[in-house]
């Protein structure tokens, strides 16, 4: 090791930065959050010290710097843009065998101050050595979002059963592997909910039992539009970690290969006339999984609750005390929407936008066309392919003008989608003349006029076909 990595206790002791800049700032924020009781030497300050320094959180020292300022000082951090007077602050420190930073340049610090990942009491550094901040940076982001902020709870909360749990099990084997099975188990899990008392319960009553009992979970997860960079950090993490996969037919392959690869997949998708599981079996599936002990991630395109049956599905695993959660996915409409370069709402065009399905439960369209026929809205249809021509009769018949624009965006999101762009009367045509494949979403609405100069998003498709912009396919 280039460096000894090392966590030192600053609460309550003196720390001095030299330096008024924002750099300096930054520095002495996180002196801050340590605990410690900060001195800023420099000839000005900048509003966030000045602010700092009225508030009674720091003191401040106007002048350059002397050595006796290195007087009672357990560590230093030299931030100023005058490299002579970083040498000398360095020197002097280093004399008195006092730590000290000096941002930017490695070859004067006796430490370095690196990235940071704060779940405290957990905490983790990440350093380069000065070599690459910018790296650092990079890693800390990355780890940042693979540890859930409720890992701090969860530290705090095992801290407090340290003396039960050494008393029930008398080896440090047993109890590594207690620990193990908590950690990994449903007792972290109610802690990353949000369920922090029912989570200490369980916990105790893993101690009394002499260990952690495994319970199956139900995870009810919004898989998006298709894009696995849209997936939250939440539902990435479960993905990773359940036992089984349940998934439906709109979730992609690249958001699928993401799950556990060595996770059994259930595959349980439904086509409009073709449900190849009935809605009751998948929920009493799920019941019984969990009831095998086992995690479940129960994988849906979009978000669970908009169009996705999730709320039918949680009604089953409550009335058979099934524990679950439910991660939110970025829903369809607002996916497909901002990959089409085609806002959902804009103040020129539209001051509302409704989510209708294209078809109710007994297959049949018996919509309130009249209040999806009104102006200044936009109306985004899910599952409406198979029914779009009696969509635009219907809006027409109902008010809405003919050359009212629509898009149709074939498997947004992924590689292979593709914008189709008309109007209510030529629609209908547009869709009979073209290879189009589900899943599809309908935006009907003048929002639609902004595909043109608003569409960013390249796929695979369009680069096959040699357009040079998200242009779509239009009925003209």
């Amino acid at each position: 090791m280039d460096l000894l990595p090392v966590f030192m206790n600053i609460r309550d002791r003196r720390a001095l930065v030299v330096g008024g800049g924002e750099v300096a700032a930054r520095k002495a924020g996180v002196l801050l959050e340590a605990g410690a009781k900060v001195t800023v030497v420099a000839p000005e300050l900048t509003d966030t010290l000045n602010d700092q320094v009225e508030e009674g959180r720091i003191d401040y020292r106007p002048g350059r710097f002397e050595e006796s300022d290195l007087d009672g000082i357990m560590l230093v951090i030299a931030a100023t843009d005058d490299q002579a007077v970083n040498r000398e602050v360095s020197e002097r420190a280093q004399t008195r065998s006092i730590p000290v930073n000096v941002v930017d340049n490695p070859e004067l610090c006796s430490f370095v101050m690196p990235s940071i990942i704060d779940r405290s009491p957990v905490q983790i550094a990440v350093s380069t050595g000065g070599a690459s901040p910018v790296l650092a940076r990079m890693l800390r982001a990355k780890l940042e979002s693979a540890i859930p902020i409720a890992y701090g709870r969860l530290a705090g909360m095992l801290e407090r059963f340290r003396d039960p749990v050494k008393a029930r099990f008398s080896t440090v084997n047993a109890r590594r592997n207690f620990w193990e099975g908590i950690l990994e188990g449903r007792v972290a899990e109610l802690v990353f909910a949000g369920k922090d008392q029912e989570a200490e319960q369980a916990l105790e009553q893993a101690i009394a039992e002499g260990e952690d009992r495994e319970v199956g979970e139900v995870y009810l997860i919004g898989g998006g539009p298709g894009d696995p960079d849209l997936l939250t950090f939440r539902a990435l993490r479960l993905m990773q970690q359940a036992d089984v996969i349940v998934h439906d037919r709109l979730i992609s392959k690249e958001v699928l290969d993401l799950s556990r690869r060595d996770a059994e997949r259930i595959y349980v998708g439904k086509e409009r006339d073709n449900h190849s599981v009935p809605q009751d079996q998948i929920n009493q599936l799920l019941v019984d999984l969990a009831k095998q002990g086992k995690r479940v991630c129960r994988l849906k395109g979009g978000d669970p609750f908009v169009f996705g049956r999730g709320g039918e599905e949680i009604e089953t695993l409550t009335a058979e005390g099934v524990d679950f959660q439910v991660v939110p996915g970025i829903t369809a409409a607002l996916g497909t929407s901002a990959y089409a370069g085609i806002p959902l709402t804009h103040r020129d065009y539209s001051q509302a936008a409704v989510f209708v399905t294209g078809h109710l439960k007994d297959g049949s369209m018996n919509l309130n066309w009249s209040a999806l026929a009104q102006p200044n809205q936009t109306v985004v249809f899910y599952m409406g392919l198979k029914g779009l021509p009696v969509i635009c009769s219907k809006l027409i018949e109902n008010g809405m003008d003919g050359d009212t624009p629509i898009a149709l965006v074939q498997q947004a999101t992924t590689p292979r989608q593709r914008v189709f762009t008309g109007t209510l009367n030529t629609m209908p045509d547009v869709i009979h003349n073209s290879d189009i494949k589900p899943p599809t979403l309908i935006i009907v609405g003048n929002v639609v006029k902004l595909h043109e100069k608003l569409g960013w998003f390249r796929s695979e498709e369009m680069r096959r076909r040699g357009e040079t912009a998200q242009r779509g396919v239009t009925a003209e």
